[in-house]
């Protein structure tokens, strides 16, 4: 059993930044691969970054390229997603997930565990 706690989300002005954290215990934390999605009402959830066991690779949805940037600290079993540049569609509930993997996931079937998200809305 995986347990994963999302922090970080709140109201943000359009243009700025936001730094989302996720805290993972139960499984080994460097064995698997983690990542963040979102998603708004009536929508599919949406693939936003992604990272390795390792930490060496990332993977970004088209959404987040260039403006986000996915990170994890193994010594505190957490990963991080910073949002720049942020703008109004990015408004959503975020998820981090654990995957069943080592290797960066994009597809959300490619997780099994799952936190509770976070809420980011970007308005002024």
């Amino acid at each position: 059993q995986v347990h994963l706690v999302e922090s970080g989300g709140g109201l943000v002005q359009p243009g700025g930044s936001l730094t989302l954290s996720c805290t993972a215990s139960g499984r080994t934390f460097n064995n698997v691969a983690m990542g963040w999605f979102r998603q708004v009402p009536e929508k599919e959830r949406e693939f936003v970054a992604t990272i390795s066991r390792s930490g060496l690779t990332t993977s970004y949805g088209r959404s987040a390229q260039g403006r986000f940037v996915i990170s994890k600290d193994s010594a505190k079993n957490t990963v991080y997603l910073r949002m720049n540049r942020l703008k109004p569609e990015d408004t959503a509930v975020y998820y981090c997930a654990s995957a069943r993997h080592s290797q960066t996931a994009v597809d959300e079937n490619e997780y099994d565990y799952w936190g509770q998200g976070t809420r980011v809305t970007v308005s002024s």
